[in-house]
Parts: C-alpha cells; sequence; structure tokens
C-alpha cells in the first residue's frame, strides 16, 4: 500500500496521475508547490518517494521548488536518494529471472528509472548538502542503499564526502561499515 495524502496534487504526483496533476496546475498554477498537511510532502517530494521520474520533469518543468523540506526537514533529493526495490519488485525478478532473464531486464529498468530521476534533480539547483532531521544527506543515503549509479551523479555535483550525521557518520563510514568497496573507492577518490 502506497501513502494516501490530503493534498490532491501531491497524491496526483504520488500516483503517477499526470492528468489530474495537469488539470490541478491549471487550476491554481500556485499549487505548484503546496504542501500536504501530514507529511509536509510536496507533488515533487512525492513524486520522487514513488520514483515517477515522468512526473519529477514535469514538475521541473512548471517550476516546481527543490528547496522544500517537509516535516522530516528532508527534501525531494532526500527521497530520490532513499529509492530501492520494494519486496515486490525483488520477489517479481526472482520469480522471472529464469525466464529469459525478464528478472534482470526488470531490475536494470528500475534502477535506469532511477537515475533518470537524479539526473532531472541534478540538473536544477537542488542543494546536494542539505541534511535532514538526522542529519543524514542524500550521499548518507545513496551509500546506505549501495546505490553505486547515484553516488557518482552526487560526487559531480560536489556532495561533501565529509559531513557526519547525528550518529556521527559519514557517508564513507556508513560504506566502510557494509563493506561496500567499490563505493568505499569512489568516495575517498573523490576527496
Amino acid at each position: 500500500m502506497g501513502i494516501l495524502y490530503s493534498e490532491p496534487m501531491c497524491q496526483a504526483a504520488y500516483d503517477d496521475d499526470i492528468h489530474k496533476l495537469k488539470e490541478l496546475i491549471s487550476a491554481d498554477p500556485r499549487n505548484i508547490n503546496a504542501q500536504d498537511e501530514g507529511t509536509g510532502d510536496t507533488p515533487i517530494i512525492a513524486a520522487c518517494r514513488r520514483g515517477n521520474p515522468r512526473i519529477v520533469k514535469y514538475l521541473l518543468d512548471s517550476n516546481a521548488n527543490v528547496s522544500i523540506r517537509n516535516k522530516k526537514q528532508r527534501t525531494c533529493l532526500h527521497y530520490a536518494t532513499r529509492r530501492t526495490f520494494s519486496f515486490l519488485d525483488y520477489l517479481m525478478i526472482a520469480i522471472l529471472m529464469p525466464i529469459l532473464l525478464i528478472g534482470f531486464l526488470i531490475l536494470e529498468e528500475k534502477q535506469r528509472k532511477n537515475v533518470k530521476l537524479m539526473e532531472f534533480l541534478l540538473a536544477t539547483k537542488v542543494d546536494v548538502n542539505a541534511v535532514d532531521y538526522k542529519g543524514n544527506t542524500g550521499l548518507h543515503y545513496a551509500c546506505q542503499r549501495k546505490s553505486q549509479r547515484i553516488i557518482p551523479l552526487l560526487l559531480q555535483r560536489n556532495a561533501d564526502v565529509s559531513i557526519q550525521n547525528k550518529n556521527r557518520e559519514t557517508p564513507l563510514d556508513i560504506a566502510q561499515k557494509h563493506k561496500f568497496l567499490k563505493i568505499v573507492s569512489m568516495l575517498t577518490k573523490s576527496m
């Protein structure tokens, strides 16, 4: 089950309902950055939570603000870097893997969508070093999730590898703790 928003614009963005989103924006373009009462999410945060690159692109083209934070002090970038595969995704991949590598193609497509989402956001003035209520940056979350395709994109935009979260961990500490050797190498080369 997904998230239920009280803000219709956020719900349309989360549900990947481009037609409803266009209708709502046409009715009142100022609502492009409307925040949900419960979470503080904006439509672009909702789209990033769900991993909807088409909606993110549309919202960015409509001048959505990438710097607005929700009640957890997270921006859309935090959610884009936190994207992982759901249990259902893994189940589909496991079931379909033996059948002509369909599972592998599903995995590749999901990763490609996540990279596209990140590229859209990084083409804006999004703050790659914004910290949330835990002190984590997008780079912290990308390291936790072993996002080897996302980390180089963040590093190209000068993501700071030395920022410590509230547990006094840097992204490098997280990668070392989890023994993500390729990520450790990427991070140390960028220092």
